[in-house]
């Protein structure tokens, strides 16, 4: 009966869905009507869509499958290229499916009791009353604001087709929710928007769109009631309303989901995607292996920032972190080695040897391994990496007629360390400028192959990881970790990228002279995360946009 139902319903909204979908302008180019309200779109990621999902209808509901697609990152971040996302009508599809799936569970005899207020007079049959609460109040949440009367006939006409069609009023409503899921309102944050008449040139987000920039930012989520009866009741609209809303989002233990979507954009977790190491190269490096050195960066991240609020620059030489048996074998590092209950992974705190030489955040697998070749090590993709992504900096990519031969010839004995092979770039003028920025400090990290493991040598020859980051000389990676911490572009870069990552833009000209204030005050007082997200959440212009260039005629 499921699979007869999908495949009706599935007819039934193809063309409606498709139509819907492909008419709207997924782009910052913006829908204006006669009384100034102005629309844009932010794609919603696939984690964003499973917490949504899990906050709306309850943990016991299950997500199986993924139908976003990877993204584009844009101005350093996939936040930013979420405006630039649209629907292909796979992904619509795609989207059909799970919405089916997470529907029937819904509306499954064990859950309808608990997720659904009312009755119906017969379940054989519509009830018009019972259905239209229904899509009312849970589309007050998939669409992160009320529904007009003109959407909720359209939902209840749905539902009342697919009981006369099918049978059965949870049928309907079967159908009516799948509407919803599928439909742009669900899928993307539409931002509405006015003139803003205290900074020209700005629009002012409303009430309901300022709940989802804001929860979507420190919760990774949907707005919870609390944010929604603010938003109703206006309350987000003022700076007493806003900043009650802002204090207890910072301090709840879900600000740490929205610090894990975060680091995970802005390290560029999305390259776990394509990741390929060479397994029979570096057997230690397991999908287990890749998987936990996913989960003990965020861990570091997570443990640092919340619970001791520490410093981020700290995050750079710090020697703790956390490890599990796979893990250690990988670092040579030896760790108490216990079993949980259920077979789940071990974790356990661990705190490197004073003068070691692995710390911080470079020094872990999750790095090394993104950013190498899947049969090598890449000084160059490396010091890429950290400037790109920790410093803000662009790199330009290499022209297209240059030769990698001998940088990929490891055979070569006259030139066995790859410090020696990049050399040809560092001498060739047209190259000379970019492999200045990147290489040394890729090459300051070589001890560390391509999997993480260390190793002193390279084809028998000894590997010099020395360098100089801003006129001053280091030795080795431990070094060069202290000089970065200490530079003010690398805090800099991580106040930018948060206010762009919460508002899916790059900051305007005035934006930025905030940023930079700020940036000072932290940089001073201490660039502690939960502070950073207070200051930026409260900052009217964060509930910005700013205004369309004018069309052309």
């Amino acid at each position: 009966m499921n699979f007869s139902f999908a495949q009706k319903i599935k007819l039934g909204l193809k063309a409606s869905l498709v139509l819907a979908v492909g008419s709207l302008p997924f782009n910052l180019a913006a829908q204006t009507s006669v009384n100034e309200d102005q629309i844009t779109f932010v794609r919603l990621t696939a984690q964003q869509y499973r917490n949504s999902i899990r906050d709306i209808f309850g943990e016991s509901i299950e997500v199986n499958g993924n139908a976003a697609s990877i993204g584009v990152r844009e101005a350093g971040l996939m936040a930013v290229g979420g405006r630039r996302l649209s629907l292909s009508a796979s992904e619509v599809e795609s989207y059909e499916v799970l919405a089916l799936d997470i529907a029937s569970q819904v509306l499954s005899p064990k859950r309808r009791n608990t997720l659904i207020a009312c009755r119906p007079q017969d379940e054989n049959a519509i009830d018009n009353a019972c259905a239209g609460e229904f899509i009312s109040t849970v589309g007050l949440h998939l669409f992160r604001r009320p529904l007009s009367e003109a959407e909720i006939e359209n939902y209840s006409a749905m539902a009342r087709a697919a009981t006369d069609s099918l049978g059965g009023f949870y049928v309907g409503l079967q159908a009516a929710l799948v509407g919803m899921m599928v439909s742009p309102e669900f899928l993307f944050r539409i931002e509405r928007s006015t003139p803003n008449p205290e900074t020209p040139g700005t629009r002012r987000l409303d009430a309901w769109s300022r709940a989802s920039r804001l929860s979507y930012f420190l919760w990774d989520t949907t707005p919870n009631p609390s944010l929604l009866a603010a938003a109703q009741s206006g309350d987000l609209m003022f700076e007493d309303g806003l900043n009650q809303q802002v204090e207890h989002m910072v301090a709840s233990p879900r600000i740490e989901d929205g610090l894990r979507a975060f680091f995970s954009d802005m390290l560029a977790f999305d390259r776990f995607d394509t990741l390929d190491i060479d397994t029979t190269l570096y057997p230690k490096f397991t999908k287990n292996v890749e998987d936990e050195a996913r989960e003990q960066t965020l861990r570091t991240i997570s443990d640092h920032l919340l619970n001791q609020e520490a410093d981020y620059r700290d995050l750079f030489d710090s020697r703790k972190t956390f490890l599990t048996p796979a893990l250690a074998a990988l670092y040579g590092v030896p760790i108490p080695i216990r079993q949980e209950m259920g077979g789940r992974v071990p974790w356990v705190p661990y705190e490197y040897p004073e003068n070691h030489i692995r710390v911080g955040l470079l020094g872990q697998a999750t790095f090394l391994s993104l950013f190498s070749h899947p049969g090598a090590s890449s000084p160059t993709l490396r010091g890429k990496a950290v400037r790109e992504h920790l410093l803000c900096q662009t790199i330009p990519p290499p022209p297209g007629d240059v030769d990698f031969s001998l940088v990929r010839d490891t055979d070569n004995l006259e030139f066995r360390t790859v410090r020696d092979r990049l050399s040809e770039h560092r001498d060739n003028p047209t190259c000379a400028g970019c492999h200045m920025l990147m290489d040394p400090i890729g090459l300051a990290l070589e001890v560390f192959d391509a999997s993480g493991v260390y190793r002193t040598v390279e084809n028998g020859a000894p590997i010099d990881t020395s360098g100089e980051w801003l006129g001053q000389e280091y030795d080795d990676v431990r070094e060069l970790a202290r000089m970065l911490k200490e530079d003010p572009t690398l805090t800099s870069c991580l106040v930018q990228r948060a206010y762009s990552y919460g508002t899916a833009r790059e900051p305007t000209r005035a934006e930025v002279q905030w940023l930079n204030t700020t940036h000072s005050q932290l940089r001073s007082e201490g660039m502690r995360w939960q502070e950073l997200m207070q200051r930026i959440s409260r900052n009217p212009d964060f509930y910005t946009v700013p205004e369309a260039a004018p069309k052309e005629n």
